[in-house]
């Protein structure tokens, strides 16, 4: 069967260069465009991206500036997405799978499924959900796979941010471990080996729509800090916390409409996958 074309938006980054090692073996026919080569807030740079793009290549969008703090930020993110939207919405591009976030939704003590209520309280999920709509409002829903990953983690996350990854480095690196209060939040944390092959699997299939890509699975972060503690000796300090515990510590994504069209794909755990970041 003859393939379609990817065509990588924002190419480099931590998730996007994890799928594209996965095409240069699996699929080959693609084209990764970073920013440097096309800048999407740049009328002139577009120009050039209609003369790459036909109406059989598959569209694969992450380029953003993130995570998203402040207005500037978000205008220019959103400015990415109108001016995308007005360049490609009178073509009949064949697909576009957008990676969003779990941010998008609001706080809830029940797993979160892909039609629950989209509230985001931060200046990162309002970016994902209004980029969103801007899509559903421009292509066909029949066009589009919405994909919104929770806390991703593995090598080469150039971010090192709060949870596995600074965690297990700083452990590396003889440094004490510092954990907010007790570390009993319970986030799902999410491979990027894992979830670049879903995304792998998604991009290449002709499924659409929206969907979480979550382990299914929570676990806190002391959790976390002990788990990397039975192979090395280091010290955990907990840390008085500053102001209100992130999602009232609890954030379950359900991963049910993933788990039910790859039913047999198993999700590693943070333990698994320790010793490969």
């Amino acid at each position: 069967m003859k393939k379609n074309r990817i065509i990588i938006l924002g190419s480099g980054g931590f998730i996007s260069q994890a799928v594209e090692n996965i095409l240069k073996l699996k699929y080959k026919k693609y084209i990764a465009l970073p920013r440097k080569k096309i800048d999407l807030t740049k009328i002139s740079d577009l120009k050039k991206l209609k003369k790459i793009i036909n109406n059989k290549d598959i569209i694969f969008f992450v380029a953003a500036r993130a995570p998203v703090k402040n207005l500037k930020m978000f205008e220019y993110n959103i400015q990415m997405m109108i001016n995308f939207c007005k360049t490609f919405s009178d073509t009949d591009i064949n697909k576009i799978i957008y990676i969003s976030s779990d941010a998008v939704y609001s706080d809830s003590k029940k797993k979160l499924k892909e039609s629950d209520l989209k509230e985001p309280n931060n200046w990162h999920g309002l970016m994902h959900i209004v980029r969103e709509n801007i899509l559903k409002n421009n292509f066909s829903y029949q066009k589009l796979l919405i994909l919104r990953p929770t806390l991703v983690y593995g090598k080469n996350d150039p971010h090192n941010g709060y949870g596995p990854n600074k965690f297990n480095r700083d452990s590396k690196l003889n440094k004490k471990i510092l954990i907010f209060g007790k570390g009993e939040e319970l986030r799902d944390h999410i491979w990027i080996n894992d979830l670049s092959q879903i995304i792998f699997k998604l991009v290449t299939s002709k499924n659409y729509g929206e969907f979480n890509l979550s382990t299914g699975k929570l676990i806190s972060f002391s959790s976390i800090a002990e788990t990397i503690n039975k192979d090395r000796i280091f010290e955990i300090i907990y840390l008085k916390r500053q102001g209100k515990m992130p999602h009232n510590g609890y954030r379950p994504i359900s991963n049910h409409k993933i788990k039910k069209l790859f039913p047999s794909f198993k999700f590693k755990t943070v333990a698994d996958v320790l010793n490969k970041i």
